[in-house]
């Protein structure tokens, strides 16, 4: 068998790689410009967990290359110490720590000295989540809660105003996470994360999903009333399945203006099934925060108008392809998915269970919601139309 000879790229090809990966590209996609498997380019980006390293550069205040083989051809030629320091314009006690950390007159060489002073600038600088011991301690607690970096950090900061020392930002937390030699945070924390990565991806990156199904007499979501779209009123949900192995399946629903979440365990995807769900889960609210649905064109709400008459609700559907028109539901159903991991059977849950799941996440304060938690904010509106 034939082996491909070891590769080591060079410091632009890096760059390239970081330039792609920043940009949203996949592992694989990096490979194939290379003409390497995706394994090769993992091995470069993983070492900073998908972090694009910051580029070094040299203290103004450092001794330069170039002063150093004047260093180096002052002292082959015995000049003072005093003098070489006049012909560079440094002060005599610079060139004296120089040349005694370098090996001392008789050693010194200006190639070697550089070298070590580039190694020695290489020593990272202790993070935020290292020195500080009550950020370290509420950023663990929060994570193993499952809280996202970004609400731990706007929790943070609405919980302790004006004293930094007891905020951390998001990226520092991600960096910790997925930096290991910063020595913060252990690596086990990373499976509390809703995705589980190893490393970080772009924010450019995306997956790109299948619309499904036809359904008769629907009503399009180009027909949904404007004052649903801007989500300053209550009432309008959005709503879809997640899958299980073994034909399993919940029922998602979310409210647009609270991102409230409630879970329905159903038996099956067959659409009578679903409806008997959301009709039974619709009874559960007033009938001023349960004005609209809207679903994908999965054929599971074909049954549709049933669901209308029995709730007087109205129900719209997604255009084809277009998973962000329930953009909340969509998120939401990626946060269930740590509680939830693809390819497990989500018949052996409860409902009881499901409640429970769905007030955890609602008892979590979201960014999009000033760091309030949905529950927070579905309260005040049952509050109101009580």
């Amino acid at each position: 068998m034939k082996y491909r000879t070891r590769i080591y790229y060079s410091d632009k090809q890096k760059r390239e790689m970081w330039d792609r990966w920043s940009s949203g590209e996949s592992l694989k996609s990096i490979g194939r410009a290379f003409d390497r498997g995706s394994s090769s380019i993992y091995n470069v980006l993983s070492h900073t967990g998908g972090i694009r390293p910051p580029e070094r550069t040299r203290s103004r205040l450092a001794l330069s290359l170039s002063e150093r083989e004047e260093i180096s051809r002052g002292v082959a030629s015995a000049l003072s110490l005093r003098g070489i320091a006049n012909q560079i314009k440094r002060a005599p006690s610079t060139i004296s720590r120089e040349i005694a950390r370098n090996g001392g007159l008789h050693a010194y060489r200006a190639s070697d000295a550089e070298s070590s002073a580039w190694e020695r600038a290489h020593r990272p600088k202790l993070c935020k989540l290292r020195t500080h011991a009550f950020v370290r301690r509420a950023v663990i607690r929060k994570l193993q809660l499952q809280w996202s970096p970004q609400q731990i950090a706007g929790w943070l900061k609405q919980t302790h105003p004006g004293e930094e020392d007891k905020q951390v930002s998001h990226e520092t937390i991600y960096k910790s996470l997925f930096i290991q030699a910063r020595g913060a945070l252990k690596k086990e924390l990373l499976a509390h994360l809703r995705t589980q990565r190893t490393l970080r991806k772009s924010k450019h990156a995306s997956l790109k999903k299948k619309g499904l199904g036809q359904i008769k007499d629907m009503v399009s979501i180009r027909e949904r009333p404007a004052s649903v779209e801007d989500r300053a009123v209550p009432g309008h949900w959005e709503g879809d399945l997640i899958a299980g192995s073994r034909n399993s399946y919940i029922a998602t629903l979310v409210e647009r203006h609270t991102r409230y979440v409630m879970l329905a365990k159903v038996k099956s995807k067959e659409y009578e099934t679903v409806i008997n769900a959301l009709i039974k889960q619709s009874k559960k609210l007033p009938t001023e925060l349960y004005k609209s649905l809207t679903w994908d064109r999965g054929k599971e709400l074909s049954d549709h108008q049933r669901f209308s008459l029995a709730t007087h609700i109205n129900v719209y559907f997604c255009d084809p392809s277009s998973p962000w028109q329930r953009g909340s539901n969509e998120n939401t159903n990626g946060l269930l998915r740590q509680y939830f991991p693809k390819g497990t059977d989500l018949s052996i849950h409860s409902q009881v269970k499901l409640n429970a799941i769905a007030r955890r996440l609602n008892e979590r304060p979201r960014q999009t919601l000033e760091f309030e938690t949905p529950a927070q904010r579905f309260n005040q509106c049952v509050a109101l139309t009580g």
